[in-house]
């Protein structure tokens, strides 16, 4: 059993100690600059008009704190604030919506929709490396999900017509090592044309790959160990054979994307995969804590910046 999150720490009350945490978090070894890089010649500010937490470099005599270069830069949100809803959300399964956010935190809703998507853009591995992914004997399924509003809710001019189970609905493709990692994207369209360069791209070539028996993965034992499932005869499992895993996976997606956010929008929904991406891969049964996971999550906001205008202006189009 995990350790819960102690949300009477005071990181997320007092703000010099948030600071102190986060300072730790992105320098471990002392503070640097982020502008030259610099680590010799640094020098704390003090006095009142600047406040704590300033630093000044002597190489390239500009001045910055911790937040420069990550999505807290520039921002008047407290880093309490800050901490504690990166907390909520890396403790959450499936996710917290802003409107809940609003009501633990005590910001106005557009500011913790917002706050939300810094940090999951901070979630997200915008360079995965190639072939990165799974590897001799190991074993990745993949599959796609679609994500939208059941058909009898719509209007009837948005309504899918000839009963095309995709259409109107945004596509998610996934692959799951088993015991390990997920990756997850938004796709297009689901054909061997999209679907192949992925897989070629981000699996190393001695994986063994299972799938279903969809026309899309056809001809994909040209790359690797390709096992299927025929779905259409009821076949699920077949030896080591079967996409449990990764349908597993698309269970919580779907739980958290329609118990907690309602809808997702098309422009936002790589933000979202990469957060459900995120808590899978430090989840508990590969022994990371809510805190432990929290502290990777503050980690992967160095370097990340989302600007009000880089999300979306249109606060009142979000449901969640």
């Amino acid at each position: 059993m995990t350790a819960p999150v102690d949300l009477t720490n005071p990181i997320f009350t007092d703000p010099e100690k948030a600071r102190k945490h986060f300072e730790a978090i992105r320098w471990p070894n002392g503070p640097y600059c982020p502008y030259c890089g610099s680590f010799d010649r640094i020098a704390a500010l003090g006095g009142h008009s600047m406040g704590p937490g300033w630093y000044h470099c002597k190489d390239c005599r500009r001045k910055f704190t911790a937040a420069v270069g990550t999505i807290y830069e520039r921002s008047h949100i407290p880093m309490t604030k800050w901490l504690l809803a990166t907390h909520l959300m890396c403790a959450s399964k499936k996710g917290v919506s802003a409107h809940q956010l609003h009501r633990m935190i005590g910001l106005p809703y557009k500011t913790t929709w917002f706050m939300a998507h810094r940090i999951r853009e901070g979630m997200r591995d915008l360079n995965p490396s190639p072939g990165s992914m799974g590897g001799e004997g190991k074993i990745v399924e993949a599959d796609e999900t679609y994500i939208g509003g059941k058909e009898k809710n719509k209007h009837r001019s948005k309504r899918d017509k000839n009963n095309i189970g995709g259409m109107g609905k945004e596509i998610a493709f996934a692959l799951v090592e088993r015991g390990g990692r997920v990756r997850t994207q938004q796709v297009p369209e689901v054909s061997a044309k999209t679907l192949r360069p992925i897989l070629v791209s981000q699996l190393d070539a001695r994986t063994r790959l299972m799938t279903d028996d969809a026309g899309q993965y056809r001809h994909i034992h040209r790359d690797f160990q390709h096992e299927a499932v025929n779905h259409g005869i009821g076949e699920y499992v077949r030896g080591e054979a079967h996409t449990n895993t990764v349908e597993s996976y698309f269970a919580i997606l779907k739980r958290g994307i329609t118990g907690t956010y309602h809808h997702v929008s098309q422009q936002h929904l790589k933000r979202y995969l990469a957060e459900f991406d995120f808590r899978y891969n430090e989840r508990a049964t590969l022994e990371v804590t809510d805190v432990e996971r929290a502290v990777k999550a503050v980690k992967c906001v160095i370097g990340k910046r989302v600007t009000y205008q880089g999300t979306n202006r249109s606060y009142s189009k979000m449901a969640d």
